[in-house]
């Protein structure tokens, strides 16, 4: 998390331009090369993973974080938190670190929320699971 947290503010560029920090982010995925223009949440927590040494996904999807580590009954303060967008059957999601909830949302840090790294919520019926790294 005190990475994930020291990346606060990280930003995408306006239009013709593109943050070089997200370019990172997307390094550590199967979207190296991409531009901030591309959703880059998965990109964030593969990225800020990376730095501690734990492995992510290696996916730019959101979603691949449902197979990853081990699923938690219950979240912790910096868990993997796996949401829907759109359609809860769909492919498309959102992948943050938890902070906390409340009686309707959870609260995440994580990248691309409102076009950078931030706290921002999200409504607690689009939670799909929450993972932590297995253990060694």
């Amino acid at each position: 998390m005190r990475i994930a947290v020291q990346e606060t503010g990280v930003s995408t560029f306006p239009l013709g331009h593109s943050n070089p920090r997200v370019t990172q982010y997307h390094g550590h995925t199967n979207i190296a090369g991409y531009d901030d223009k591309a959703s880059w949440c998965s990109s964030f927590i593969n990225w800020s993973l990376a730095q501690v040494g734990i492995p992510g996904t290696g996916s730019a999807l959101a979603r691949s974080w449902l197979d990853w580590g081990q699923p938690l009954e219950q979240p912790l303060f910096g868990c993997i938190a796996v949401l829907s967008r759109d359609d809860p059957t769909g492919w498309k999601g959102h992948v943050g670190f938890f902070l906390r909830t409340d009686a309707q949302s959870i609260f995440l840090l994580g990248g691309n929320q409102l076009d950078q790294v931030c706290e921002h919520y999200y409504p607690k019926a689009t939670v799909l699971a929450y993972r932590w790294p297995k253990s060694t």
